[in-house]
Protein backbone atom coordinates (compact mmCIF):
# COMPACT_ATOMS: atom_id res chain seq x y z
CA UNK A 1 0.00 0.00 0.00
CA UNK A 2 1.12 3.71 -0.57
CA UNK A 3 1.70 6.05 2.27
CA UNK A 4 -1.44 8.13 0.77
CA UNK A 5 -4.50 8.28 2.58
CA UNK A 6 -5.51 5.23 0.85
CA UNK A 7 -2.64 3.66 2.28
CA UNK A 8 -4.22 3.84 5.37
CA UNK A 9 -7.80 3.26 5.11
CA UNK A 10 -7.83 0.45 2.83
CA UNK A 11 -8.70 -2.31 5.07
CA UNK A 12 -10.79 -0.32 6.84
CA UNK A 13 -13.58 0.72 4.17
CA UNK A 14 -13.53 -2.37 2.17
CA UNK A 15 -15.38 -4.04 4.89
CA UNK A 16 -18.54 -3.98 6.24
CA UNK A 17 -17.37 -4.17 10.19
CA UNK A 18 -18.81 -1.60 12.52
CA UNK A 19 -14.74 -1.21 14.21
CA UNK A 20 -13.51 -1.03 11.15
CA UNK A 21 -15.99 2.26 10.26
CA UNK A 22 -14.54 3.77 14.01
CA UNK A 23 -10.87 3.11 12.94
CA UNK A 24 -11.88 4.80 9.39
CA UNK A 25 -13.32 7.68 11.14
CA UNK A 26 -10.44 8.23 13.43
CA UNK A 27 -8.04 8.15 10.32
CA UNK A 28 -9.97 11.09 8.36
CA UNK A 29 -10.13 13.26 11.89
CA UNK A 30 -6.40 12.48 12.44
CA UNK A 31 -5.64 13.88 8.86
CA UNK A 32 -7.73 17.22 9.50
CA UNK A 33 -11.38 16.09 7.46
CA UNK A 34 -13.14 17.31 10.73
CA UNK A 35 -16.57 15.55 11.56
CA UNK A 36 -19.02 16.49 8.60
CA UNK A 37 -16.21 15.97 5.82
CA UNK A 38 -15.75 12.99 7.31
CA UNK A 39 -19.01 11.16 7.18
CA UNK A 40 -19.64 12.83 3.62
CA UNK A 41 -16.74 10.90 2.77
CA UNK A 42 -17.44 7.50 4.00
CA UNK A 43 -21.47 7.87 3.17
CA UNK A 44 -20.03 8.82 -0.59
CA UNK A 45 -18.10 5.43 -0.74
CA UNK A 46 -21.07 3.24 0.80
CA UNK A 47 -23.87 5.03 -1.80
CA UNK A 48 -21.77 4.52 -4.72
CA UNK A 49 -20.48 1.16 -3.54
CA UNK A 50 -17.25 1.24 -4.62
CA UNK A 51 -14.70 1.00 -2.03
CA UNK A 52 -11.39 1.44 -4.06
CA UNK A 53 -8.49 4.00 -4.15
CA UNK A 54 -10.27 5.56 -7.11
CA UNK A 55 -13.65 6.03 -5.57
CA UNK A 56 -12.37 7.45 -2.56
CA UNK A 57 -10.61 9.36 -4.62
CA UNK A 58 -13.33 10.50 -6.77
CA UNK A 59 -15.28 11.44 -3.22
CA UNK A 60 -12.40 13.75 -1.94
CA UNK A 61 -12.90 15.88 -5.13
CA UNK A 62 -16.40 15.68 -5.36
CA UNK A 63 -16.12 17.85 -2.11
CA UNK A 64 -13.11 19.94 -2.78
CA UNK A 65 -15.41 20.86 -5.82
CA UNK A 66 -15.01 22.35 -9.35
CA UNK A 67 -11.99 23.80 -10.71
CA UNK A 68 -12.45 27.82 -9.63
CA UNK A 69 -12.54 30.45 -12.61
CA UNK A 70 -9.45 32.55 -13.17
CA UNK A 71 -9.67 36.15 -11.05
CA UNK A 72 -12.37 38.33 -11.90
CA UNK A 73 -11.48 41.50 -14.15
CA UNK A 74 -12.89 44.85 -13.53
CA UNK A 75 -15.31 46.23 -16.53
CA UNK A 76 -13.63 49.55 -15.75
CA UNK A 77 -9.96 49.33 -14.42
CA UNK A 78 -8.18 48.98 -12.20
CA UNK A 79 -8.83 45.41 -10.77
CA UNK A 80 -9.27 45.82 -6.83
CA UNK A 81 -8.30 42.21 -5.16
CA UNK A 82 -8.15 42.72 -1.40
CA UNK A 83 -6.07 39.96 0.77
CA UNK A 84 -7.30 39.36 4.65
CA UNK A 85 -6.08 36.82 7.02
CA UNK A 86 -4.77 36.25 10.65
CA UNK A 87 -1.18 37.11 11.54
CA UNK A 88 1.31 33.94 10.42
CA UNK A 89 -0.60 32.65 7.51
CA UNK A 90 1.70 33.97 4.66
CA UNK A 91 -0.62 36.50 3.79
CA UNK A 92 2.02 39.30 2.21
CA UNK A 93 3.79 36.36 0.99
CA UNK A 94 0.84 35.49 -0.91
CA UNK A 95 0.16 39.12 -2.27
CA UNK A 96 3.55 38.80 -4.04
CA UNK A 97 3.21 35.43 -5.66
CA UNK A 98 0.03 36.46 -6.63
CA UNK A 99 1.53 39.46 -8.22
CA UNK A 100 4.18 37.32 -10.11
CA UNK A 101 1.44 35.31 -11.80
CA UNK A 102 -0.49 38.39 -12.72
CA UNK A 103 2.60 40.23 -14.62
CA UNK A 104 3.51 36.83 -16.03
CA UNK A 105 0.25 36.93 -17.72
CA UNK A 106 0.32 40.18 -19.36
CA UNK A 107 -1.15 42.41 -16.02
CA UNK A 108 -0.05 45.82 -14.67
CA UNK A 109 -0.04 45.83 -10.83
CA UNK A 110 0.35 48.07 -8.34
CA UNK A 111 1.13 46.72 -4.53
CA UNK A 112 -0.73 48.37 -1.54
CA UNK A 113 0.25 47.94 2.15
CA UNK A 114 -3.29 48.59 3.79
CA UNK A 115 -1.48 47.35 6.92
CA UNK A 116 -0.34 50.77 8.82
CA UNK A 117 -0.15 48.93 12.29
CA UNK A 118 3.21 46.94 11.51
CA UNK A 119 5.87 49.30 9.69
CA UNK A 120 7.38 45.87 9.00
CA UNK A 121 4.89 44.61 7.08
CA UNK A 122 5.05 47.82 4.79
CA UNK A 123 8.65 47.16 4.65
CA UNK A 124 8.35 43.79 3.23
CA UNK A 125 5.81 44.31 0.92
CA UNK A 126 7.87 47.35 -0.44
CA UNK A 127 10.51 44.95 -0.92
CA UNK A 128 8.54 42.67 -3.12
CA UNK A 129 7.74 45.45 -4.63
CA UNK A 130 11.00 46.42 -5.84
CA UNK A 131 11.89 43.18 -7.02
CA UNK A 132 8.68 42.79 -9.45
CA UNK A 133 9.59 46.15 -10.47
CA UNK A 134 5.72 46.93 -9.27
CA UNK A 135 4.59 50.35 -7.98
CA UNK A 136 3.63 50.55 -4.34
CA UNK A 137 1.84 52.73 -2.23
CA UNK A 138 1.89 52.46 1.75
CA UNK A 139 1.71 54.97 4.34
CA UNK A 140 0.77 55.77 8.02
CA UNK A 141 -2.99 56.10 9.42
CA UNK A 142 -6.01 54.88 8.26
CA UNK A 143 -6.14 51.54 5.92
CA UNK A 144 -8.95 52.32 3.98
CA UNK A 145 -7.02 56.07 3.10
CA UNK A 146 -3.94 54.11 2.13
CA UNK A 147 -6.33 51.24 -0.12
CA UNK A 148 -8.43 54.12 -1.38
CA UNK A 149 -4.70 56.55 -2.66
CA UNK A 150 -3.70 52.99 -4.06
CA UNK A 151 -6.63 52.83 -6.32
CA UNK A 152 -6.17 56.55 -7.69
CA UNK A 153 -2.70 55.72 -8.18
CA UNK A 154 -3.84 52.92 -10.54
CA UNK A 155 -5.88 55.16 -12.10
CA UNK A 156 -3.37 57.52 -12.98
CA UNK A 157 -0.87 55.43 -14.31
CA UNK A 158 -2.73 53.24 -16.34
CA UNK A 159 -2.47 49.82 -13.81
CA UNK A 160 -4.68 47.08 -14.78
CA UNK A 161 -4.65 45.64 -11.27
CA UNK A 162 -4.03 46.70 -7.38
CA UNK A 163 -3.10 43.79 -4.58
CA UNK A 164 -4.46 45.64 -1.27
CA UNK A 165 -2.72 43.72 1.73
CA UNK A 166 -4.51 44.41 4.83
CA UNK A 167 -3.47 44.17 8.29
CA UNK A 168 -2.94 40.39 9.84
CA UNK A 169 -5.77 40.55 12.21
CA UNK A 170 -7.17 37.52 14.58
CA UNK A 171 -10.66 36.13 14.12
CA UNK A 172 -11.83 36.85 17.31
CA UNK A 173 -10.66 40.97 17.17
CA UNK A 174 -14.42 42.72 16.54
CA UNK A 175 -12.40 46.14 16.38
CA UNK A 176 -9.99 44.99 13.80
CA UNK A 177 -12.56 43.38 11.70
CA UNK A 178 -14.56 46.58 11.66
CA UNK A 179 -11.86 48.19 10.23
CA UNK A 180 -11.79 45.42 7.34
CA UNK A 181 -15.06 45.84 6.84
CA UNK A 182 -14.77 49.73 6.75
CA UNK A 183 -11.97 49.29 3.64
CA UNK A 184 -14.42 47.12 2.10
CA UNK A 185 -16.99 49.99 2.03
CA UNK A 186 -14.45 52.55 0.99
CA UNK A 187 -13.47 50.91 -2.15
CA UNK A 188 -16.94 50.25 -3.32
CA UNK A 189 -18.28 53.52 -2.60
CA UNK A 190 -14.93 55.06 -4.39
CA UNK A 191 -14.56 52.85 -7.35
CA UNK A 192 -17.74 50.34 -9.17
CA UNK A 193 -17.49 46.68 -8.12
CA UNK A 194 -14.51 47.06 -5.90
CA UNK A 195 -12.90 44.69 -4.22
CA UNK A 196 -13.47 42.75 -7.53
CA UNK A 197 -11.86 39.95 -4.98
CA UNK A 198 -11.54 39.22 -1.36
CA UNK A 199 -9.50 36.23 -0.58
CA UNK A 200 -9.11 35.05 2.70
CA UNK A 201 -5.19 33.32 3.24
CA UNK A 202 -5.53 30.50 5.33
CA UNK A 203 -2.80 27.90 6.90
CA UNK A 204 -3.44 24.45 6.01
CA UNK A 205 -1.25 23.26 9.14
CA UNK A 206 -3.75 25.42 11.36
CA UNK A 207 -6.62 22.56 10.21
CA UNK A 208 -9.99 22.99 12.22
CA UNK A 209 -8.96 26.77 13.23
CA UNK A 210 -8.31 27.58 9.58
CA UNK A 211 -12.40 26.21 9.26
CA UNK A 212 -13.14 28.49 12.21
CA UNK A 213 -11.09 31.69 11.17
CA UNK A 214 -12.76 30.88 7.20
CA UNK A 215 -16.67 31.36 9.25
CA UNK A 216 -15.86 34.48 10.45
CA UNK A 217 -14.15 35.69 8.00
CA UNK A 218 -16.59 34.91 5.71
CA UNK A 219 -19.12 36.92 8.22
CA UNK A 220 -17.93 39.85 7.94
CA UNK A 221 -16.36 40.36 4.86
CA UNK A 222 -18.04 39.58 1.09
CA UNK A 223 -15.06 36.76 0.35
CA UNK A 224 -15.21 35.55 -3.50
CA UNK A 225 -11.89 32.74 -2.53
CA UNK A 226 -9.89 30.81 -0.17
CA UNK A 227 -5.90 30.43 -0.30
CA UNK A 228 -4.44 27.98 1.34
CA UNK A 229 -0.43 28.08 1.94
CA UNK A 230 2.05 25.88 3.31
CA UNK A 231 0.15 22.61 1.94
CA UNK A 232 4.17 21.97 1.69
CA UNK A 233 4.74 21.72 5.20
CA UNK A 234 1.55 19.67 6.55
CA UNK A 235 0.51 15.89 6.64
CA UNK A 236 -3.24 17.38 7.32
CA UNK A 237 -4.32 17.64 4.20
CA UNK A 238 -8.02 17.12 4.66
CA UNK A 239 -8.50 20.39 6.23
CA UNK A 240 -8.68 21.51 2.84
CA UNK A 241 -12.12 19.34 2.48
CA UNK A 242 -12.98 20.49 5.69
CA UNK A 243 -12.85 24.10 4.67
CA UNK A 244 -14.70 23.76 1.25
CA UNK A 245 -18.01 21.49 3.27
CA UNK A 246 -17.66 24.39 6.39
CA UNK A 247 -17.59 27.29 3.87
CA UNK A 248 -18.87 27.42 0.56
CA UNK A 249 -15.95 29.41 -1.26
CA UNK A 250 -13.96 28.03 -3.88
CA UNK A 251 -10.74 27.28 -3.15
CA UNK A 252 -8.87 29.62 -5.81
CA UNK A 253 -4.84 29.36 -4.92
CA UNK A 254 -2.48 26.90 -3.14
CA UNK A 255 1.10 27.59 -2.09
CA UNK A 256 3.52 25.28 -2.52
CA UNK A 257 6.90 26.46 -1.37
CA UNK A 258 8.43 29.89 -0.04
CA UNK A 259 9.49 31.36 -3.52
CA UNK A 260 7.94 33.70 -5.64
CA UNK A 261 6.43 31.20 -8.11
CA UNK A 262 4.63 28.43 -5.32
CA UNK A 263 1.60 29.26 -6.14
CA UNK A 264 -0.36 27.24 -7.85
CA UNK A 265 -4.59 27.44 -9.13
CA UNK A 266 -6.33 25.05 -7.03
CA UNK A 267 -7.04 21.97 -8.96
CA UNK A 268 -9.63 19.93 -7.21
CA UNK A 269 -8.84 16.45 -8.53
CA UNK A 270 -4.88 16.84 -8.56
CA UNK A 271 -5.44 17.65 -4.78
CA UNK A 272 -7.40 14.97 -4.56
CA UNK A 273 -5.11 12.25 -6.25
CA UNK A 274 -2.17 13.84 -4.51
CA UNK A 275 -4.09 13.08 -0.96
CA UNK A 276 -5.19 9.94 -1.38
CA UNK A 277 -2.33 8.81 -3.04
CA UNK A 278 0.77 10.47 -1.61
CA UNK A 279 0.03 11.65 1.65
Amino acid sequence: MGRGLWGRLARFVTGSDPKARAEAERILLEADFGVAATEAVLERLATKGARDEAALEAAVAELLGSTPAPLARADRPPTVVLVCGVNGTGKTTTVAKLAWRLQRDGRSVLLAAADTFRAGAVAQLKVWADRLDAPFVGGAGDPAAVAFDAVQAAVARGIDTVLVDTAGRLHTDERLLEELKKVVRVLGKHHAGAPHESLLVLDAGLGQNAVAQAAVFAAAVPLTGLVITKLDGTAKGGSVVALRRAVPLPVRFVGTGEGVQDLEVFDAHAYARRLVRDG
